[in-house]
């Protein structure tokens, strides 16, 4: 079915707007059928504006006009340029329909009076007329605004006055510059010629006899035109010439509007007995013509279209009318009155059909493609609401599962740092322990240590020094290689297992990405404990007794005695008293004795009776320790031996001393210093025991500390781009949503709206034409 009778099927239940034109028609009086084309005309191309306009706003949108980045994802670039066609395509429509007028194309042979119709329906003489090739070029004559009349050429807006239009086109006058195939534009006044009032335009054309040029004729002036007249001769016959002019058109068009004008028909006065038979035999060759070879009518419809006129009649009559005379004045062939019946029915018809031509062949296409564009384009704003609508969901659902996995990560975070810390804690512990436990070990064997150093010795100062320094660094060197030996091993053991418990619980709380570089962030190296004993100052104020000591001397035998301590205030008390008592014998008549005497003997007598307190306590010790029994034994070998005795032990304390003076030398007073050494540092060292023990201590518990840091560290990036990623997809679901609102919007209300005005627009105007409509369909 042809699309006006889908239209009339598809709003058959709108009918009312036909009676309600109807009324508007007969309310007007004058209101033509030519005015129901310019009424559509204007009514469609407000529509197609809107329509324009929305296509322009869903472009805008689909272009991301107002979400730019939310339809990023969700209008593909198909989807945008295809909208942006159709904005093209609708813009070059409405720019159509404003230049679109109904245009009718005059054909026929030469001097068949094509010039003389066209003047006779503009009730003056505009274009070139008379007998013989009077019209050389084809002529367009279309209404204007202005109460002046002019003319443009084909190729140049230079405004020509009208009186040069019979030099231009005139075929005995012609412009050698124009040929047939070229287009003289004539401008005349609406005021005076009330057909070109509704966009009307006429075209005359040379004779379809003075060239063969048929091809490029139809394509440059016919294509577009809304019904074709065909003026013939009535005191011949239609020529083949013709026919073939017309068989051309036909094949390029689908049905034309044919009118046969059978021009010079008052000929026919001359011979009324022969008049009818003449009509007949021209209206059933023209109705063959129409009917039977180019099938553009049905039999029935094509009487409609033939026309038995004179056209030079009606254009005197309506001159003289015009003049203020009568229109039958002048010499005027009998049944004049019947002819400009038919020519003023002609011209209803006329009128009537190029109305009904031009509001299909003008809207109706465009319509079609509007309906077209429209729904493809609700089609794109449905794919983008369902795109956006599940793009939304996603969202919400990645979402979700972000604000899950963020509390996951803060509370498992928690959980770790609490449990972390006491692993830190017990580990920092345990190596303070073995620190401290090792340390001590090695203090006891530091003998050990101090005899493996060997070196030049000498009992010179200077030698003496550089000794002890290098001695201090063995020493230190030493113990700082068998703590290492003994402790690092398993302090490194336990902080690689405590990391790697540290980098197992962290991964799960990672992104995807970090997980697998996470041994990049904790690096498995290897912790160097720094013990740090510093012997050179803990040791500084170390000095060694080298010089010879008998063991059996006053000073050895004090000491044995009294003790180290009491000893040395014993040799101390003796010196001071020697002192003191040897000024006083050099000079005894010097006078009485200063006042600080007495307190220095009152300080030497108390010293005496410490020492002698001290005295007794040794002696109530040896006789404790049996040691009386050989003082005893000794007075009765005393008693029994007597003075032999005596010199034998003068000869063995001799001898002894001789041999401990003889022995004692440089190897004796290195192992002597050695000693010594080992009895002061040991006590030096006892003191930083748990200082070097809580310094591993902590070096463990900060390279743990600093690792645990590092992964916290990237946990709370994990966090940060978790809570990035939430913001960023509530962000995107508030634009999925304007983005649903918007195309819902676009896809419906507007859109329908626009639709509907245009069909009923269509029907509208359709429905003023049923009769057509219903024959065409």
């Amino acid at each position: 079915m042809h699309f006006s009778g889908r239209l009339l099927a598809l709003f058959f239940g709108t009918m009312s707007a036909a009676p309600q034109l109807r009324r508007t028609d007969s309310s007007r009086g004058e209101f033509s059928p030519l005015k129901h084309f310019v009424v559509a005309k204007k009514k469609i191309s407000d529509v197609f504006e809107q329509l324009l306009n929305y296509v322009k706003e869903t472009s805008e949108f689909v272009e991301g006009g107002r979400f730019p980045e939310s339809l990023e994802n969700v209008a593909t670039p198909d989807q945008k340029s295809e909208i942006q066609a159709y904005a093209d395509k609708l813009a070059v429509i409405k720019e159509v329909l404003a230049r679109r007028q109904m245009k009718v194309a005059f054909f026929g042979r030469t001097s068949n009076g094509k010039s003389t119709v066209i003047n006779a329906m503009l009730r003056d003489r505009v274009l070139p007329s008379g007998i013989g090739h009077t019209t050389n070029c084809f002529l367009s004559v279309e209404g204007t605004d202005d109460d002046r009349s002019y003319l443009k050429t084909e190729g140049s807006d230079e405004e020509k006055s009208i009186k040069t239009v019979n030099q231009m086109a005139h075929a005995l006058h012609m412009d050698e510059s124009l040929d047939a195939g070229c287009l003289v534009r004539v401008f005349w006044p609406k005021t005076k010629c009330a057909l070109l009032r509704d966009d009307l335009v006429l075209v005359d054309s040379p004779g379809t006899d003075v060239t063969t040029q048929l091809d490029s004729w139809i394509d440059k002036f016919c294509l577009d035109a809304d019904v074709f007249v065909l003026v013939a001769n009535s005191e011949s016959t239609l020529m083949n010439t013709e026919k073939h002019f017309f068989h051309k058109v036909n094949e390029r068009l689908s049905k034309p509007n044919i009118f046969i004008l059978n021009n010079r028909w008052d000929a026919s006065a001359n011979e009324p007995e022969y008049m009818e038979d003449v009509r007949k035999q021209h209206t059933d060759r023209c109705v063959n013509f129409l009917v039977e070879e180019l099938k553009v009518v049905d039999r029935e419809q094509a009487p409609n279209h033939i026309f038995f006129i004179s056209a030079k009649e009606v254009l005197n009559s309506r001159m003289q009318r015009a003049q203020g005379m009568p229109e039958t004045g002048g010499a005027l062939a009998e049944g004049f009155q019947e002819r400009l019946k038919e020519f003023q029915s002609f011209e209803r018809r006329f009128e009537e059909c190029i109305s009904q031509s031009a509001v299909k062949t003008k809207f109706e296409q465009h319509t079609i493609r509007a309906k077209q564009i429209t729904e493809k384009v609700k089609s794109i704003m449905d794919d983008i609401h369902i795109e956006a609508a599940e793009k939304r969901v996603a969202a919400l659902e990645a979402r979700e599962n972000q604000t899950d996995r963020l509390e996951f990560v803060k509370n498992q975070l928690n959980l770790l740092i609490t449990e972390i810390k006491k692993k830190i804690k017990a580990i920092s512990e345990d190596v303070e322990s073995k620190v401290s436990i090792a340390m001590g070990e090695e203090i006891c064997r530091l003998h050990v240590i101090v005899d493996e150093f060997h070196a030049d010795f000498h009992p010179s100062p200077q030698v003496l020094k550089l000794y002890k320094s290098d001695l201090l660094s063995h020493v230190e060197e030493g113990m700082g290689k068998n703590l290492a030996f003994r402790c690092t091993n398993a302090v490194n053991a336990s902080v690689q297992s405590t990391q790697k418990y540290m980098i197992e619980s962290m991964q799960p709380l990672l992104p995807a990405a970090a997980q697998s570089q996470i041994c990049m962030l904790v690096p498995n190296r290897t912790l160097d404990l720094s013990y740090d004993l510093n012997c050179s100052t803990l040791c500084s104020d170390f000095q060694e007794d080298i010089e010879f000591r008998f063991s059996l001397g006053w000073q050895a035998l004090v000491h044995r005695f009294l003790g180290s301590v009491n000893a040395q205030r014993a040799l101390k008390l003796v010196d001071q008293t020697s002192r003191s008592a040897l000024p006083v014998a050099q000079t005894p008549s010097s006078g009485p004795p200063s006042i600080a005497a007495p307190a220095n003997n009152e300080a030497a007598l108390m010293s005496q009776e410490e020492l002698m307190i001290a005295l007794a306590n040794n002696v109530a010790s040896l006789t404790s320790r049996t040691s009386m029994t050989v003082i005893i034994a000794g007075g009765v070998v005393w008693k029994t031996v007597g003075w032999r005795l005596i010199a034998l032990s003068a000869s063995l304390y001799g001898v002894l001393y001789l041999y401990e003076r003889l022995t004692w030398t440089t190897k004796a007073k290195e192992r002597a210093l050695k000693r010594q050494f080992v009895d002061y540092a040991t006590e030096k060292l006892q003191l930083i025991v748990s200082f070097t023990s809580a310094n591993c201590s902590h070096q463990v518990q900060q390279e743990m500390a600093t690792t645990f840091a590092r992964l916290c560290q990237q946990v709370d990036q994990t966090q940060k781009e978790l809570e990035a990623d939430i913001r960023q997809l509530t962000d995107k679901i508030d634009q999925m949503e304007k983005v649903q609102s918007r195309s819902k919007s676009l896809r419906s209300v507007q859109l329908l709206k626009s639709l509907k005005d245009l069909y009923n627009l269509f029907w509208e105007f359709s429905q003023y034409f049923m009769p057509w409509i219903i024959s065409e369909s």
